[in-house]
């Protein structure tokens, strides 16, 4: 069985989008005015608009909270719609509400752009980077085909190889979407395409929509598993800690915690799969040969490979110990990405092309930027007391206050597009509304953060990595509906059960 979907190294892929769009940007000869004015979408620039517009003139203000913070509400909502609704490109919707802000006198030039010298921000720019790094030589590629040849003489079998393949290399390249659409989805699509389980077509369940929907649901406890696997990890952290909630060393306490329900789960996912979505093909001699050749056909440990290799065991290794060390996360990452740059893995120009980097640091500071000014203004208390007086109203006990909320956080994602711009949105708020209701504070962050990572497969727009997936086509959509909703619920089980069981001997409660 040959195979002849093996990418040239050496070459990444264009940047992916971070929104649940499955189009690729197509080329346009208008000139940059023209392409701008047709980008902007008009209706959803006026719902966006309007959200702000009625609750700054039509809904009253209340008494507790000033005409600052119930402004800067106001923009926050119209921010977060247009994030939702895209009537611009993210980073332009962001800077033209941050724009407003400063425009309106509500918020000062300095506190408007106060976030963009956010050290998270800038680990998660960074992070982009290093995907880009594993992409163009090669190495998550060669991982990933090790794994396929170790374990891929079985659908099921091929399926693990892939899963824990993305497990060993996620703490050291923090895009799940750089990582489905630069490395699993090529190999599953090479391997799929190899056996006739074709896109679009009755074959599709053969082999590839299986391995599609293993991944993808894979991805979200992959991602959970280490605080440096997803950039929103690192985000919530960062914005728990604006609400006081602060998690000492915080890379450990992270994987401590979420060890043993990531991993029941990522045993438990390719095999639930297996049975609720079964591909056609149970058996796949043939995967093991393939991935051999494609291992033969990218030569022996080229020498950028071992650079790549040797600077994300230094970045990891700092993550881990940097708080004992003294040395910030990104300040690891800064050294990490100044050495592929100083040995050559990676030019100049491989980071001015990573366009989504830059659009991350846009929006990502205006969102959590608001978000620390709301918090700063008093906003976000006066909503978790009120939400606390609620739930108190109902003599609900912390822990049926805490399934409440979590459940609601994770749900509310069907409204969302971005899990990025979910947690921007949403966890600070959550998250005094916990602490209101009594959650212990550590067990609240860490249960939001988690939760974050395992709604990005419950729809095709979920996240990154569920748009690029859904677009390869193998999946059609009511059932990527009805199993992200599905295996949702299996999720949430594993987590509740063996997750609370774990906490409590952790001593999180």
């Amino acid at each position: 069985m040959g195979c002849l979907c093996s990418k040239p190294q050496g070459q990444a892929p264009p940047p992916l989008p971070l929104q649940g769009s499955t189009s690729p940007p197509s080329p346009s000869p208008t000139p940059p005015v023209a392409e701008s004015r047709k980008s902007v979408k008009i209706i959803p620039l006026i719902i966006s608009i309007s959200i702000g517009l009625i609750v700054r003139f039509l809904v009253p203000k209340p008494a507790k909270v000033s005409m600052q913070a119930w402004q800067l509400f106001a923009i926050f909502l119209s921010t977060i719609a247009g994030l939702v609704l895209s009537p611009l490109p993210v980073g332009s919707w962001a800077f033209l509400c941050l724009t407003i802000a400063v425009i309106t006198k509500t918020l000062s030039f300095s506190a408007a752009f106060g976030a963009f010298t956010n050290e998270v921000i800038w680990l998660i720019v960074i992070s982009f980077f290093f995907a880009r790094g594993f992409v163009k030589t090669g190495l998550g590629d060669r991982v990933a085909n090790c794994f396929v040849k170790w374990l891929g003489k079985s659908t099921l079998g091929l399926s693990y190889g892939l899963t824990f393949s993305e497990v060993l290399i996620s703490p050291a390249m923090p895009s799940t979407t750089a990582r489905a659409g630069g490395i699993y989805l090529p190999i599953i699509k090479c391997l799929s395409l190899s056996v006739g389980s074709q896109p679009g077509h009755p074959s599709s369940r053969k082999l590839g929509a299986y391995l599609v929907q293993s991944q993808l649901q894979s991805a979200g406890n992959s991602s959970a598993l280490f605080l440096t696997a997803a950039a929103q990890n690192m985000l919530g952290l960062k914005l728990a800690e604006q609400v006081g909630v602060i998690v000492s060393n915080q890379w450990v306490t992270w994987f401590k915690a979420a060890s043993l329900p990531a991993l029941v789960s990522l045993l438990l996912s390719p095999f639930i799969l297996y049975h609720l979505y079964p591909p056609e093909m149970k058996n796949t001699p043939d995967a093991p040969s393939v991935a051999r050749k494609r291992l033969k056909d990218m030569g022996p440990v080229k020498r950028e490979e071992w650079v790549m290799i040797a600077t994300m065991l230094l970045a990891v290794s700092l993550w881990i110990s940097g708080e004992a060390l003294g040395i910030a996360s990104v300040v690891a990452a800064m050294l990490g990405l100044s050495i592929l740059l100083l040995l050559g893995v990676l030019d100049w120009d491989d980071c001015l092309s990573e366009k989504l980097a830059w659009d991350t640091l846009i929006w990502f500071a205006v969102v959590v930027g608001m978000a620390g000014q709301l918090t700063t203004l008093g906003f976000i208390t006066w909503v978790s007391n009120c939400v606390g007086d609620f739930l108190q109203s109902f003599s609900l006990s912390w822990p049926a206050a805490f399934a409440v909320l979590q459940a609601s956080y994770f749900f509310i994602h069907y409204l969302f597009a971005s899990q990025t711009a979910h947690v921007g949105a949403l966890y600070s708020a959550f998250l005094a509304m916990h602490l209101a209701a009594g959650v212990p504070h550590v067990l609240s962050a860490l249960a939001l953060s988690y939760n974050t990572n395992l709604f990005g497969a419950l729809t095709h727009y979920s996240s990154g990595q569920a748009a690029v997936y859904y677009g390869a086509g193998y999946v059609g959509l009511p059932d990527v509906f009805k199993i992200g909703f599905i295996m949702a619920l299996f999720n949430a089980v594993i987590w509740i059960s063996v997750g609370l069981f774990w906490w409590k001997i952790l001593g999180f409660y």
